[in-house]
């Protein structure tokens, strides 16, 4: 990611850490368990992740807040990558606290070695390397899925079958991807500033055919399995961008393979505001239960009033409200 992202990332937490330090006390009040778990091959993950178990709950069950990590650069030490997952666990705990529900953070890296193959995006390359363990990082969260809600049940909780997913920006676009390849699995899904395109819920437009991660039109020849738009259409989604946001990963080799670039960038628009009220009628056309909120003023960053409506979307989603 370039420097600029980057630097918009660091503002971004820092505003948000700012906002809730006064809510710091809700620490104390609901707890702070986290635990790293480590990888596990046999069970299907090459990587560990963070699991924050929440504190004392009512008599509903929880739900598993999945929050992808996303480091901003490549870097070969796998360390960097756990220590941002782990800024992000402890992040995440503060924003989400008081919502009953369990965090889980991936430690996948972002290797500069293969620095095409944009992991904190689930990107094409995604879906067909096999390098160093990076392969299908999609069936991997799920794996981890499945261990985070044994360890829960394990420890006494009822756990909801289904996770929210919540990311912003290379993790806004990984949620966005992941909650279309496998929507049996996802209650809702925030997904913000989406690298200038969320994925097309099409398989073509304009008699042309979107390939992911434009659309959908490969999807089966990727993964082996077609996407089930019925089921995605039972998901509800949350999409946010700010009126002033200009980071675009459209343009870039790590993001795009040169053919999707030339079809989001001929298609759809040449920003990612152009495109903004294109892939909301695709997703009104599809049927989706999605929501595209367009925040004025606001540039590649997360602010309070974005922090609220996320809470709410999600508390709407499972019943809470």
């Amino acid at each position: 990611m370039r420097r600029s992202v980057r630097t918009a990332i660091r503002a971004s937490m820092l505003v948000v850490f700012a906002v809730v330090a006064a809510g710091a006390i809700l620490l104390l009040r609901y707890g702070f368990r986290t635990t790293e778990v480590p990888a596990n091959e046999s069970d299907g993950f090459s990587w560990s992740y963070y699991l924050h178990e929440p504190g004392e709950t009512g008599p509903r069950p929880i739900f598993i807040l999945v929050l992808p990590n996303n480091t901003g650069h490549t870097d070969d030490d796998v360390s960097v990558h756990r220590r941002s997952a782990a800024e992000m666990s402890f992040l995440g705990h503060i924003v989400f606290s008081g919502m009953d529900v369990a965090i889980l953070v991936p430690t996948f890296p972002r290797p500069s070695r293969h620095d095409r193959i944009y992991t904190h995006a689930l990107d094409r390359d995604c879906l067909t390397t096999d390098a160093d363990g990076l392969r299908r990082l999609d069936l991997q969260l799920i794996a981890m899925i499945d261990d985070a809600s044994r360890r829960l049940r394990d420890a006494g909780r009822q756990v909801e079958p289904k996770v929210l997913l919540a990311g912003f920006s290379a993790s806004g676009m990984f949620v966005n991807r992941f909650a279309m390849l496998h929507p049996e699995r996802v209650k809702a899904v925030v997904v913000g500033s989406p690298g200038g395109w969320p994925i097309a819920p099409a398989e073509r437009w304009r008699d042309e055919s979107l390939t992911y991660p434009a659309g959908i039109s490969d999807v089966v020849e990727l993964t082996g399995q077609p996407i089930d738009l019925s089921a995605v259409r039972k998901v509800p989604m949350f999409f946010f961008i700010g009126d002033q946001d200009t980071n675009d990963s459209v343009p870039y080799s790590d993001s795009y393979d040169d053919r999707e670039r030339e079809l989001v960038m001929r298609l759809f628009g040449k920003t990612p505001l152009d495109r903004w009220d294109t892939a909301r009628s695709l997703h009104e056309a599809a049927g989706f239960d999605a929501e595209f909120h367009l925040y004025p003023g606001v540039g590649h960053t997360i602010t309070l009033a974005e922090i609220g409506d996320m809470r709410d979307f999600f508390r709407r989603a499972i019943g809470a409200i």
